[in-house]
Parts: C-alpha cells; structure tokens; sequence
C-alpha cells in the first residue's frame, strides 16, 4: 500500500529531478536512492545538513563530487583471486580518491558547515594508493614507463631495436638496386613484425618471408632475410613487455584489493554529499526551505507549491509563476474536506500535500514560507485517480473501496490519509454516508485525513462535526480558471451550470436542469456561491487593509524619526548659540577689563565699577541659564569625607571637601572655596582623595588595576583634558614610566590641545608621536617622571 501512494503521488519523479542537480559521474542511480527515512533523528540531521550545504552552495560554489565514480562493481569483481583491475578502471579509482581529497578540503572548515564537516571528516585520503596509480598509470590509460624499472628498460630496448630495423629497412628502400621492387616507400607492419611492401612481379628481387598480400594480389608484404632476427628479437621483448604490464596491472588491483573498504565507504559518503548538495542546488532553483518540525502529526504549511509545476521535465525551471496554496491541518481538526469545481484544484491540493509530506520525510526542502511547521507521519496513504480492472472484474468505485479497504486496515495515530472524490461513483446519497462512515472510522483511529468531494452530505459534515473543517478551492466564474486558493472554513460550490454554460451548453438544456433541482437544492447552491463571493470580498479587503496598515507603520516610523532628527538639530544649533554666547561675554569682561585698568580710579570711581561688574555678572549668569543642563556621569553622593574629591558638574570641574553641614559641604577649589548642595554634586566611583605632602597634592585611587592607554576620540577638548589630568596622576601613582594617549587625528583640534597640556606638565619628562604600527600621529606616547 506505501509503495502505491509513492507511485500516485509521483515520488520517483522528485528523484528524477534531484538526479539533474547531481554533480557526480556514472552511478547516479546509486547516488540517488532517495527514500523516506524511518527516524526523526535522521530526517532533523539531514535537513540541516541540506540548509548547511545551500548556504555553502552560495558562498564557495559547488562541492568538487564530478570526479565521483561508481567503484561497487569493479570491487566485487576483485572479489574472485588473481583478477586485475584494467588501466582504466584504475584511472576511475584515482578519479573517485581525489573526489574525496577535494571534498575533504572544501567541507574544511567547521564554523559554516558543522554537520557537513564533521562527515567529511570521515573520509580517507588513501594518498599511497593515489601515488602508486598516478605514477603508473597515464591520464588515456597508458600504462607510463616509470611504473617499474623493468618495464622501464624494456620498453628502452624495444626502442633502440626498432630504430635498427627501421634504419636497415629504410636502405633497402633507398637502394637503387631494388629501386623498381616496393609498391611503396614506406615500413609497414604484420603480426608484430616490420615488412615491406613489395610488387608481386618482383618478388625475387628481395629475399625473405612472405607474410601477407593487397586485395588486389599485387603486393606482397615481404620481411626481409638481414631484419628476420632482430624482428624475432622483437616479438621476444614485446611478449615480456606484456607480462611486466600485467604484472603491474595486478599490484596495484592488490592495492585496491586491500583498500576495497576503505573505497566503498567513501563512495558512501560522497553519494551522500551529492544528495545533499542536490537538494541544495533544488532549494535555490524552486526557493524551498526546512520547515520546522511539529512533535505532533499536523499540517501547516503557507504558501506552499507542488514541486513538479517548478519545472518542464527535462528540469529546467518554468517561466511562469506557481500559485502558492496555504494547506492547513492543525492541532483543533483532523480531517480536512475540500470542496469545489471540478477546475479548481482539488486534486492538485490533495497532492501537494502528499509529496511535501514524503519529502519532508526523506530529508528534503520543500518550496513554502519558511514559517511553515510539518509533522512527520510514518505512513501516507493515497486514494488519487481512476483504477479499473478488467481482468478483475473491477469498476472505478470497485477499484476506490478495495484501496480503502486496505487504508482501513493499515492507517493509525501517525499516518496520513488522502482520499480524492470520497463516496463517487455510486448513488450520491449511499456514496455520502459511506465516506461519512470511511471518516468516522479513520477518525477512530487517530489519522490525519484530507478528502476531496462534490457531494453535499460530505459537505455538512464537515460543518457539523468538531474536529472536521471545510475548505474551498477558488474559481473564477468569468474565466473559468482555476485560482487554487483555498478559503477555510466554508464549504465550495460545484459550479457545474456555471461552466456548461461557458463550455457551450444550450441555455435551454440549462434551464430544464435547472427546473430538476429542488428549491431546497437552488438556495443551497445560490447560498454557497453567494458566501464564496463574500468570502473572496473579505479576502480582497483584508489584503488592502493590511496594506494600508503597513504603509501607516511606514509613515508613523518616519515622522518619529523626522521628529529626532529636528530636536538633534535644535540641541545642535543652542549649543552652538551658547558657546557664541560665552565667547562674547569672555571677550566683555576682557575689554572691560581692559578699560577700567586704564581709566584707572580717577575716571571711574568705585561704585561705578562694582555697578559694570554687577551687570556684566548678571548677562553671564542669563546665559548660563540657558545653556542645557550638563549631563551627569555618575551619583549624587550620599556619605562624603574629608579630603574626598567631588565633581561639579555645572563647573565642570572637580573640589575636595573641607567640611559638611547636613546636606551641604564646603570645598576647595583652586584654592577658593564654596559651598555647595551634594545634590548639585556628583561622586567619583571609584571614590578618589586628595593628599597633602611635600608641597604638592596626588591623588590616590582606590582600584584594583590601572590600564597605560587612555581613549580620547570623540571627546570634546575640556572634557579630554580633564580625564588626561586624572589618567597622568592615576599614572604616576602606579609608577608608570610611559603611558599611551590615543587622540585621533581629525581636524588636529584635540591632538594640539593634548600636546600643548603635555608641554606644560611638570610631571612629563617628554612626549612624542608613536610608530606607525602603534597609530602613528593618531596616538601620543608619553614619559613620565618616576624618580
């Protein structure tokens, strides 16, 4: 029963057009023994393996399998003792050993291929018996001098021995004595031996054997007397050639003897990579994928297409496109109906389904959305198309129940059953109620169940019982093609006036079929194209709405990102006004100064300085209101200890406490002090202190480890300098000789600015740019003082 569903369900075809995607010599027909496989270890493992090969397909081409020959044969025939293998067998050998070397290799490397490499690793190289047959056996199967020393010396004498008698032949023709004696002025050749040709009516003139003659008895081909032991010499050593080339023959059929298998495995496994590698190369012509594997038998595969229709068959890919089909079975039904017009695509449904099951099974991508999950069923069964027989006495409806009979028998929890126009073929209401019985009965027993039908009862019962769904196929009554769509969930109409009247039916003989129908019969039919016509509305607006929804995605996604780039650009240009801002009052209060140091007391008096000053205080202070608040790197400290440093983020600076009052302290900066609240201040993590002695102050860094290389790029220039003062103490603290400042090069900006800082730190001995290996002018290295 299995083998009749494959030969229904046209699996040998699929093996057919993976054999036009095989990279492999003769032998095809082993390498592509494609049958489903009994475990779901396997079937996991060998679709990976399949996704693995279609991704290196992409990136390094095919695997290098045409050197690949079908050994099996000659390996049984080294079976029996004493044969030899022949020149060319063994150059097929050679062929299949360097297919295997080759494959090894382009399967090398274990990140983009894991599964595959780790069986290729497999493979054995046999590189002696490849040494022995290359330097033995020529690329047309000669056998080469060098394969022993004495085929080597006697093919050298059988050199030289012929060049004797050619040269004691060639004077006899040139001899003006014999000028009118030879047919011909040529050497020719008879039963090994060198002969001339000479004219019957002249034969006395030359002495010797006579070892043939023309058609025409003309010339004789005569051997003459001074060349009869050199030829016989000749024959001597053309005999021992042949032996010493038998005898070669035979050690290396002994070396592939004892590696038979060691041979045989490999063209296991490159039989194996040809498979893989063609359901790769199927996989990129027909767009299949690996679909995810249900832990339970179910169907739901979207956008699913029958392989066959992808291409002619001679296996080149059609131009015009596939209608892709959504074939659902899921965990809430087992059994699914479809219903329709004969046109529709009822059948080619029930197959697709069928063959992406066994492919599936057999470790094969099928062309469908790679969100599609499959269950693997042990069994398929088909009940497609016609059988008749007239030996058995057998009608079509006959032919379909002896087929179910033995579905009945065979089908249980992990099978799937396929049932093409269930209940034809005998009166519609005792058809009905048998394949509503057949149903109940595979039900029972836990199959998963497609059918197709046209009869009515069918039909409602799919609508009646849980567990059993309708599907339509779509048909387009203007053109009468079929759409092969399923819609879910509603039953499909027959449409057998709809396409009598398009295929030429009178309109009268429609009219009177019609006055047969029962009213009842009439609304059902109007009822259910009325709901096909809702259903394929709802279809048309579903789709428009999803694609406006996606357009609004699109726009909304767009504004929230023209939204971002207007405040970046606005942050940008109040920055900008900012930093203009501080510069024109820098430049007030310099020019300012300016004045009143040259107007001196006598001009101006006092008051009136402290009233400039005020006011010049007061434009300062407005622009610091304005300038956006400075970003915080770190906490507000909650516990804080004398000598503890702090950072000021409105300054921009760091102080060290003096004392604390509640939630206040009073620090010390730059020798001036002033209290500010800790929430205005930020801690160091690690916390850093400052300590007094011998004149100058370090700071002294609580942490575990200190890293020589500070990373500048990208850092605005007060911001640098701060971190490259806090990295020189952290450096001398550790009693670093010599540190690296990494600044990038840029406009030069920061790099002017790191140096120029360098220049006045009396803690720096010198500096300079480092190699061009280290970054050259992009990094600064720095000595610093240890002494």
């Amino acid at each position: 029963m299995i083998e009749a569903s494959l030969r229904v369900l046209e699996y040998d075809k699929i093996a057919q057009l993976l054999a036009g995607f095989t990279l492999s010599a003769p032998g095809k027909d082993r390498v592509l023994a494609l049958a489903p496989l009994a475990e779901r270890d396997e079937v996991a493992t060998a679709l990976a393996e399949v996704t693995e090969m279609t991704a290196l397909l992409a990136g390094q081409g095919r695997p290098p399998l045409s050197g690949c020959r079908d050994l099996l044969p000659s390996l049984r025939q080294l079976h029996a003792e004493g044969t030899f293998l022949l020149p060319e067998v063994l150059l097929d050998v050679l062929s299949s050993i360097e297919a295997a070397r080759d494959t090894r290799n382009y399967f090398g490397e274990r990140e983009r291929a894991p599964l595959l490499a780790e069986r290729a690793a497999l493979l054995e190289p046999q590189r002696e018996l490849q040494r022995e047959i290359r330097r033995s056996i020529g690329p047309r199967g000669e056998i080469l001098d060098g394969a022993s020393f004495e085929l080597g010396d006697l093919r050298q004498q059988l050199r030289q021995l012929r060049g004797r008698i050619k040269r004691v032949l060639e004077d006899l023709l040139a001899s003006e004595k014999l000028a009118g004696a030879f047919q011909e002025r040529l050497i020719t050749e008879r039963n090994g031996r060198y002969v001339l040709p000479v004219r019957a009516d002249h034969r006395g003139q030359v002495k010797g054997f006579i070892h043939d003659e023309s058609a025409s008895g003309q010339t004789l081909f005569v051997e003459p007397v001074s060349v009869l032991e050199w030829n016989n010499e000749l024959h001597s050593l053309a005999r021992e050639e042949k032996r010493e080339e038998e005898r070669i023959l035979r050690r290396l059929s002994d070396q592939v003897r004892r590696q038979a298998e060691s041979l045989a495995r490999n063209q296991e496994l490159l039989a194996h990579f040809d498979l893989r590698s063609a359901a790769g190369l199927f996989a990129r012509a027909s767009d299949a994928v690996a679909p995810r594997l249900a832990a339970t038998p179910l169907l739901e595969l979207r956008q699913a297409k029958h392989p066959l229709l992808l291409f002619h068959p001679d296996g080149r890919k059609r131009e015009q496109p596939v209608t892709a089909v959504d074939l659902l079975l899921g965990e809430a039904a087992d059994t699914l109906v479809i219903s329709g017009p004969n046109t529709g695509g009822k059948t080619v449904a029930l197959k697709t389904i069928g063959l992406l099951a066994l492919m599936v099974r057999s470790g094969l991508p099928i062309p469908c959305h790679p969100d599609s999950r499959i269950g693997l069923f042990d069994q398929v069964f088909a009940d497609i198309g016609d059988e008749q027989s007239i030996e058995e006495n057998l009608s079509t409806f006959s032919g379909h129940l002896r087929r179910i009979g033995r579905i009945l028998e065979e089908a249980d929890g992990n099978s799937l059953v396929l049932m093409d126009e269930v209940g034809t073929g005998t009166d519609p209401a005792e058809g009905g109620a048998l394949a509503m019985a057949i149903l109940d009965s595979l039900r029972r027993r836990g199959a998963r169940t497609v059918v197709t039908t046209h009869l009515n009862l069918v039909k409602g019962y799919a609508h009646l019982q849980a567990g059993v769904e309708n599907a339509a196929v779509e048909f387009d009554r203007q053109t009468l093609a079929p759409t092969y769509r399923l819609h879910y969930g509603i039953p499909g109409a027959s449409n057998a006036f709809t396409i009598a009247r398009r295929l030429g039916i009178p309109e009268e003989v429609l009219e009177r079929a019609g006055t047969y129908l029962g009213q009842g019969e009439r609304e059902g039919l109007e009822l259910l194209e009325e709901l096909n016509r809702l259903r394929k509305d709802l279809d048309r607006e579903l789709a428009e709405a999803t694609t406006l929804k996606r357009r609004a995605e699109q726009e909304r996604e767009k504004r929230r990102k023209l939204l971002h780039e207007l405040e970046e650009q606005k942050r940008k240009l109040l920055d900008q006004a900012t930093r203009r801002g501080e510069q024109l009052v820098r430049e007030a209060q310099q020019k300012l100064k300016e004045v009143l140091r040259e107007a001196g007391t006598a001009t101006v008096d006092a008051r009136s300085q402290a009233r400039l000053t005020a006011e010049l205080r007061e434009i300062g202070e407005g622009l610091t209101e304005l300038r956006p608040e400075p970003a915080r790197r770190g906490q507000a400290p909650r516990e804080v200890q004398i000598g503890e440093l702090l950072r000021i983020p409105a300054l921009n600076t760091e102080g060290e406490v003096l004392r604390r009052d509640g939630e206040t302290v009073e620090l010390s900066i730059q020798g001036k002090k002033l209290r500010l609240p800790l929430a205005q201040l930020e801690s160091f993590s690690p916390r850093r202190f400052a300590l007094r002695g011998e004149g100058k102050i370090r700071g002294r860094i609580e942490r575990e480890g200190f890293s020589p290389r500070l990373l500048l790029v990208g850092k605005r220039v007060e911001d640098a300098l701060l971190l490259l003062d806090r990295f020189l103490d952290d450096a001398l603290l550790h009693h670093q000789r010599q540190v690296e400042v990494v600044h990038g090069s840029g406009e030069g900006i920061l790099r002017r600015a790191v140096r120029d800082f360098l220049g006045g730190h009396r803690e720096v001995r010198a500096f300079h740019a480092a190699d061009l290996p280290q970054g050259g002018d992009n990094v600064t290295i720095v000595e610093l003082r240890t002494g």
